[in-house]
C-alpha cells in the first residue's frame, strides 16, 4: 500500500528541535519531501528563497502540505498557491511574543495590529494548526476567534536516540542543580539565580546555567550584585552535548519559572529530555505542566516566580533521595511510554487522516 506524501517547510532552521521531532513523526508514518533552508540571516529572505522552490514541488504528488516553526508567512503564502490540505504548526503567537511575552511593543500599536494579523491570517489559510498544549490551544480558540476543531495539541517528546539514562561522569558528591536555556523572559532563569542565593548556606549545593539569551546580561548582572556563591554560567551547547551535560546533574529544573502568561501555557521541550534520561525534574506549576505531569509522581511541580518555592524544592529533593529516585523512575516511564517516537508517529497519524 503506498504511503501518503507529505511535503514539509519550515520558517526557521529545520534542525530546531520542534521542526526536527515533527519531521520524525512524520515519518514514522507518511514518505516526506523536505524543501527548506538553512541558510542564517533574514527570515524574509529566507522565505523569498524558499518560495520558487515550493512551488516547484507543488507540482508533484504530494497529499497535504506541513509548515512547519516558524511558518506564519509560510503558511499564508502557500494557501494562496495550492489547493492540497495545509497543515501549520503554529507553535507559538508571534502577537503574544512580541507585544506580552518580551514586551517589545504594545499590542494596539501598528506593530501590534500586524502581529495580530499575522496569527489570525496563518491559522485561518491553514486547513488545520497544531499548537504545544491543550492551554496553548485554548488560547489561540479565544484570542484569534478559531474554531476548535482547527487546532489539535501535539506534545512534543523527545528525541529517544540522544536522551536516555546514562551514568553520571562525575563522582564527587556535589547536588548539582542544572537548567539550560535560551534566557527568555518566561522561563524566570532570574529566579534560580535568587534561588541559588538563598541556598548559599548549604555548602554542596551547586548551580549550573547553561545557555544564552535575551536576558542573558540582566541575569549574570543579577548574579553579580547577590554576589550568588556556588553558581557557574556556561555557554550554549550542542544539542548533542547536553546529555552528557544532563547525565552530571542531581536535580534538573524544566520550568518554566517566568511571571508571564505564556509561561503557563508551555512545556518546556526540556522536560522531557530530563525526564527521559530518568533525572528528577523541577517544573513550574502551571496548567500546561498539569496536562502531563502529577506533582510528587512524575515531576516535582512548585509555585511559578517564587525563588523561595523554588529553592525549597530543591531543598526538599536533596534531603530525600527516596524521593528523587521514585521521581525519577516514574517521570522516566511516563516520558518513554507516551512521548517516544513511535507514540508520537501514532498520534501525528490520527490527526492527519482526517485531512488526507
Amino acid at each position: 500500500m503506498t504511503r501518503p506524501r507529505i511535503l514539509f517547510t519550515c520558517g526557521r532552521e529545520a534542525g530546531y528541535v520542534r521542526n526536527l521531532l515533527i519531521r520524525r513523526a512524520l515519518r514514522q508514518q507518511f514518505d516526506v519531501v523536505d524543501v527548506t533552508d538553512d541558510t542564517p540571516g533574514s527570515l524574509l529572505l529566507r522565505h523569498l528563497k524558499l518560495l520558487p522552490r515550493l512551488l516547484k514541488a507543488l507540482t508533484g504528488d504530494q497529499d497535504l502540505v506541513f509548515v512547519g516553526f516558524y511558518g506564519q508567512m509560510l503558511a499564508w503564502s502557500l494557501s494562496q498557491l495550492t489547493r492540497k490540505p495545509i497543515v501549520f504548526d503554529a507553535f507559538l503567537s508571534t502577537y503574544d511574543t512580541l507585544c506580552f511575552d518580551r514586551a517589545r511593543f504594545g499590542p494596539h500599536s501598528i506593530r501590534g495590529e500586524l502581529a495580530f494579523l499575522l496569527d489570525s491570517q496563518s491559522c485561518r489559510a491553514a486547513t488545520h494548526c497544531l499548537l504545544d498544549t491543550e492551554v496553548h490551544k485554548n488560547y489561540f480558540v479565544d484570542r484569534f476567534g478559531l474554531a476548535d476543531s482547527k487546532i489539535s495539541a501535539f506534545y512534543v517528546g523527545y528525541d529517544q536516540e540522544l536522551f536516555y539514562p546514562r551514568p553520571a561522569a562525575r563522582s564527587d558528591d556535589c547536588f548539582t542543580v542544572f537548567y539550560y536555556g535560551s534566557f527568555l523572559p518566561l522561563q524566570g532563569i532570574d529566579y534560580i539565580v535568587r534561588a541559588a542565593k538563598l541556598l548559599e548556606t548549604e555548602q554542596d549545593i551547586e548551580f549550573r546555567i547553561v545557555g544564552g539569551g535575551m536576558m542573558y546580561p540582566y541575569v549574570h548582572e543579577l548574579a553579580d550584585e547577590l554576589h550568588v556563591q556556588r553558581l557557574t554560567f556556561g555557554p550554549a551547547m550542542p544539542y548533542r552535548e547536553l546529555p552528557a551535560a544532563i547525565a552530571e546533574a542531581s536535580v534538573c529544573l524544566g520550568g518554566p519559572f517566568g511571571s508571564t502568561a505564556k509561561a503557563h501555557r508551555v512545556i518546556a521541550s526540556k522536560t522531557y529530555q530530563f525526564l527521559a534520561m530518568r533525572k528528577p525534574t523541577i517544573v513550574g506549576d502551571s496548567k500546561a505542566n498539569h496536562e502531563l505531569f502529577t506533582h510528587r509522581e512524575d515531576v516535582w511541580m512548585c509555585k511559578m516566580a517564587d525563588p523561595q518555592a523554588l529553592a525549597s524544592a530543591i531543598l526538599e529533593m536533596k534531603r530525600d533521595a527516596s524521593l528523587r529516585a521514585r521521581i525519577a523512575q516514574r517521570g522516566y516511564e511516563r516520558c518513554r511510554d507516551q512521548f517516544g517516537m513511535e507514540k508520537q508517529g501514532q498520534r501525528m497519524a490520527e490527526i492527519m487522516s482526517a485531512l488526507l
